[in-house]
């Protein structure tokens, strides 16, 4: 059976707004569980979406006092990268990779060896950009899913949030945008789905 994960990232509480969008936690209430790319703020945001599944959350820069905001303390559930073997795949999840890349410093190999020298993940969930991504990098699928509350770094606004599904070494990723009605899909899915070429 597939496994789906719900995706957000820099969503920025409370200085974007005192919690998420409440369509958030109805768009992830079906989800096996939730993947933070980072820049969470406070983290009881966190505690809010355990309550729907169990999650798992990159360290951005906003919990490590950018900004001028407190450092966050240590939490279980936030590493600066996780790597996950999910069905039949190897699964990233980090705040920042480059992508697009831009050589010779800032390049997916760079940031592979430094955030997961252990093995090369098949697919990194990121954030920071807050600008919503799906591309396969090479030969890795990197999905950002944006900023939920801070679209495009613009002002408090509905923004986007993802959705990544992982069946038998297949992965596929979509991006919704939040609506007043919910949420809907944003005119970026991968198509066809991803497949792990061996």
């Amino acid at each position: 059976m597939a496994l789906r994960i719900g995706l957000l990232s820099d969503t920025h509480i409370p200085e974007a707004r005192p919690t998420l969008w409440p369509q958030v936690f109805e768009a992830f209430a079906d989800v096996d569980m939730i993947f933070h790319a980072g820049d969470i703020h406070e983290l009881f945001v966190l505690d809010e979406l355990e309550r729907v599944a169990p999650v798992y959350a990159a360290r951005g820069n906003g919990e490590d006092g950018s900004g001028g905001r407190p450092v966050q303390p240590e939490d279980p559930r936030v590493r600066y990268a996780w790597l996950l073997e999910l069905e039949g795949l190897w699964v990233g999840l980090t705040h920042y990779v480059p992508v697009p890349e831009r050589p010779p410093t800032f390049t997916l190999d760079r940031w592979i060896e430094r955030y997961f020298p252990e093995r090369r993940p098949d697919v990194i969930v990121s954030g920071d950009t807050h600008r919503e991504c799906i591309e396969e990098v090479q030969g890795v699928f990197c999905v950002n899913p944006g900023s939920p509350t801070y679209p495009h770094n613009y002002d408090t606004q509905y923004g986007t949030i993802g959705f990544l599904t992982l069946d038998r070494g297949e992965a596929h990723a979509s991006i919704h945008l939040i609506t007043d009605a919910g949420i809907e899909p944003f005119n970026w899915e991968a198509t066809p789905p991803w497949k792990l070429r061996r």
